[in-house]
């Protein structure tokens, strides 16, 4: 405390007070309608070629199933010559199923996945 001024202190906390604030505007964003991508159904196709585990391979490391997950639908496309692996957003549909064609092509298999609107 200051004997020579004893409200200093609160002097001083007033003019602290008092410091004028910089002025801040608001600008209000408008929001834009965002239309959802539309999903599609990915689907897997038998071929007398491709090695199961391979199939089981992509499934796993392209389209991130499972590995039980993965061995059903490579055992119903083996039955029934197609079977549903995922639904997606169409261009990660696009860029999976091209993932996986392309691995395919480098191994030299014919594998091969479609896309349908959901």
């Amino acid at each position: 405390m200051n004997l020579v001024n004893p409200h200093a202190y609160e002097q001083t906390y007033i003019y602290m007070k008092l410091q004028v604030a910089p002025e801040i505007q608001i600008i209000e964003e408008q929001e834009e309608e965002t239309e959802l991508e539309p999903f599609y159904r990915v689907l897997i196709h038998n071929d007398h070629v491709t090695p199961m585990d391979f199939v089981v391979q992509i499934l796993t490391t392209v389209f991130y199933l499972s590995n039980d997950k993965a061995i059903d639908i490579m055992m119903t496309a083996h039955i029934t010559g197609i079977a549903y692996v995922q639904t997606l957003p169409k261009s990660e549909a696009e860029k999976r199923i091209n993932k996986a064609h392309f691995a395919a092509g480098l191994e030299g298999y014919p594998l091969h996945f479609s896309m349908e609107p959901e």
